[in-house]
């Protein structure tokens, strides 16, 4: 088992698992890399299943950091949003989700201390967002995701300093999404992205130096909501959300090993039933799978799209992203094992207190995070405070959040017309 959240010590064990762009973050660069990728949510488990004696597959993507679950409300409830109620927090989860929101404006905001379980300060996760509705059909958005890995000190091959560096990722959207009936809707995202994690630093790769750059690239996404009252006190939702499609990211000019965007499809469902005026209960069920093609295995006989790391990372983003669905070198088996799971369930009093939990799966041979979530909210008038606490619950596998609360604090602010 390792411990791979460990700031300052346990980065050095990945730079033997995770390529980097033409080896231009050697030692310093690389375990910059490496935290990211380790931090965020590919977690990595090497010793692969121990119960069925599989080895480990994990797909490495770039800027995973946009696939974390941003907000303390889908944090309390497993990371499930693609069918949930809809609120500022949509841009992340489903976008079309923002046509049936009820209110005409409204703002969020998210502060999320990363790796405070063991001690480390200066790493945090911010996430705005904010939305506008035009009329009763359509909708306006934006947020922006900030993610600061604190001060970091830079050294070359031979462990000298090369400075100080500062390395920070963000990406900034814009959403508009509208009614295609009453109870269908449609979403579209523009985003960009930016991963810095050499603040341009001249880095030795043992005979010269190469020039980082800061890895850019736009992306989009595409959302598909329903929703469907059963009678006066049910509804049932279904969502479908393909985010982050767009180019990858290189972090020098003569880049040969670029890295894939975290492209990601989910889908969801919700039933909710008002029990009586005062009680409200939701529960919530996503599937998660990244579009992203897998790496091949080390046993090439077993290799049917990608022999090599050249032929992988050569690969189309499109031509990847359909792959991805059927090249995994263990078959069938090994697809299903990508696909994450997310249940959740929330329950509402007076509309006024929420008591939320959920549960998150991934398979122990692609990154192995499992865990527990649990939360509580308290509404007062046109502000709501949001609480999530998440616990693992395997020893094979950590977490950056474990044992920390996130808070979130959302406004929305009057109820849409009645008309368009």
């Amino acid at each position: 088992m390792y411990s791979i959240y460990n700031k300052k010590a346990t980065c050095s064990f990945l730079a033997e698992k995770v390529e980097t762009p033409k080896r231009l973050m050697k030692k310093t660069t690389i375990l910059i890399t490496c935290l990211l990728l380790a931090s965020l949510s590919q977690t990595l488990y090497a010793q692969g299943d121990r119960t069925t004696g599989q080895k480990n597959n994990y797909i490495s993507t770039g800027m995973p950091i946009i696939l974390i679950c941003p907000d303390a409300v889908a944090g309390a409830m497993g990371d499930v949003g693609a069918a949930s109620n809809p609120d500022s927090y949509s841009a992340h989860w489903n976008n079309a989700k923002f046509a049936f929101i009820d209110n005409n404006m409204g703002f969020s905001t998210t502060y999320t201390p990363w790796l405070k379980n063991l001690g480390v300060g200066d790493m945090n996760l911010l996430y705005l967002s904010g939305y506008k509705s035009l009329n009763n059909r359509s909708t306006l958005a934006a947020s922006l995701t900030f993610f600061s890995l604190g001060e970091i000190m830079g050294t070359d091959v031979e462990g000298n300093s090369v400075g100080t560096m500062n390395p920070n990722e963000f990406a900034i959207d814009a959403t508009y999404a509208m009614k295609l009936s009453d109870e269908l809707s449609l979403g579209a995202t523009g985003r960009f992205l930016q991963s810095d994690l050499t603040n341009g630093q001249m880095i030795s790769d043992g005979s010269t130096y190469v020039t980082t750059k800061p890895a850019r690239s736009l992306a989009a996404d595409l959302g598909l909501y329903w929703q469907h009252s059963v009678d006066k006190a049910q509804e049932v939702a279904f969502g479908a959300f393909i985010s982050n499609m767009g180019a990858k990211l290189s972090y020098s000019d003569d880049d040969t090993k670029k890295e894939f965007l975290s492209t990601n499809l989910r889908i969801g469902a919700r039933y909710t039933n008002e029990i009586d005026e005062h009680n409200k209960v939701s529960l919530l069920l996503d599937l998660n799978k990244l579009l992203v093609p897998t790496p091949p295995s080390n046993d090439t006989a077993r290799n049917k799209y990608y022999h090599n790391m050249t032929e992988y990372y050569n690969t189309g983003v499109m031509r990847g992203a359909i792959q991805s669905f059927f090249d995994a070198p263990g078959g069938f088996a090994e697809e299903l094992h990508e696909v994450q799971i997310s249940a959740g369930g929330e329950y509402w009093y007076k509309n006024t207190l929420a008591a939320r939990a959920g549960y998150f799966f991934e398979h122990s041979t692609k990154g192995g995070r499992q865990y527990a979530t649990v939360g509580f909210a308290i509404k007062y008038n046109v502000i709501t405070f949001d609480f999530s606490y998440l616990v693992p619950t395997t020893s094979f596998s950590s977490n950056p959040l474990a044992n920390t609360i996130r808070i979130s604090l959302t406004m929305n602010l009057a109820k849409k017309k009645s008309s368009i």
